[in-house]
Order: C-alpha cells, then structure tokens, then sequence
C-alpha cells in the first residue's frame, strides 16, 4: 500500500505546468479523446456533468489559437513559448450553459484528472485561464450555449520543472521563475504550513 502511495507522490510531482514543446511530436486525434473520456469518472456537482471540450491538434488552428493565450504572469520577460517549443494541441474546456450557470468545482477536478493521464502518457499541460475568449469562440465557431472556461495546452515537455521548498512567508516567495539554464523553478509550502491544527 505504502508503495502504491509513493508511486503517486511521483506522479503529482511530474504532473506540473509545462510551457515549452517538442513541437515535431504531434498527438493523434484518439488520445486527446481518451483524456477527456477521463473526465467521466470525476465526481460532478448534483451530478450535472456540465463541462464539454473541444480537441485541437490540427497545425493550422494550433496556430491561431497560440497568439490568443497569455503563458506565465511571473515571467514578465517571457512572451510563452517560441516556434518549434509551442504545444502540438488545445483542449479547450466549455460550460455548457444550457445545462447551468454553476459548474462548482467540476472544472479543478476535471483539468487535473486529464493533466494526470497526460502525465502517464508522457505528455505535459499547461492549464490557461488568461485568454481572448471572444475571439477562440469565433475561430472554433462555438454558439453562445458553450463558454470556454479554460485552455490546456498539451505537447512534449521539453523544459525540466523542480518543486522546490518555499523559503519564508510573502508574495515574492511565491512567484515561480527560471534559471539561466532554463529549469523552470516551482516554490512549495511545507505541509506544517498548510496545516491550521498542527
């Protein structure tokens, strides 16, 4: 049992926010379609099951929806990925709202379970909040009924990210940041820290 937990410990710690590509390694259709097929084992407020997706991997409509997206606030530097690091496909998470206005916590739960297989399979996502939504609902044609919630970016990694322990209390000590050789840093509270009754 001990080990089985171990295991998944690992597994969380590669599950991390990917921002840069192999961009030559292109993922099939049917793959894409099996992580959202994931999503039906979540738990769902009221059982409501209101979030839908639409799967991008097509090069073309890649391409115009990387210009819509903001990468890494803290990165105030970076722009987000170059050509030949962008990601290979989209997964763009919607509300459907003829169903209802509240979707709860299903969207957390959704992203990480897709985030996690993606990980198993050797793939990286990058989870977006920040993006032109008027402008994906046009290129992807979507009627009123779905509201993109989310983009996730998916490809293979290429960028090496270390969860690190955070040093002392404060915003700045939050903030994630690379090195100059590129390793992508993530700062980490201590469970004490988390803890309220210790």
């Amino acid at each position: 049992m001990e080990n089985k937990f171990e295991l998944f410990i690992e597994l969380l710690k590669k599950d991390r926010s990917y921002r840069r590509f192999d961009e030559s390694y292109k993922i099939e259709h049917d793959i894409l379609k099996s992580l959202v097929g994931l999503t039906r084992y979540c738990a769902s407020g009221r059982n409501l099951q209101p979030l839908k997706y639409y799967i991008v991997n097509e090069s073309e409509k890649c391409n115009q929806i990387f210009p819509l997206l903001k990468w890494a606030g803290y990165l105030t530097d970076w722009d987000g990925p170059e050509k030949g690091e962008r990601p290979t496909a989209y997964m763009i998470q919607c509300l459907d709202a003829r169903l209802t206005r509240n979707y709860l916590c299903d969207d957390g739960l959704q992203l990480q379970t897709i985030t996690l297989g993606a990980t198993i399979l050797g793939l990286g996502c990058c989870i977006i909040k920040s993006f032109n939504a008027s402008k994906l609902k046009e290129i992807l044609g979507l009627t009123d009924s779905f509201e993109p919630l989310y983009v996730l970016a998916i490809g293979k990694p290429v960028e090496v990210v270390i969860i690190e322990d955070m040093k002392g209390d404060g915003e700045e000590n939050i903030k994630y940041y690379r090195t100059s050789d590129g390793i992508h840093h993530v700062p980490k509270k201590s469970v004490e820290e988390l803890l309220i009754n210790k």
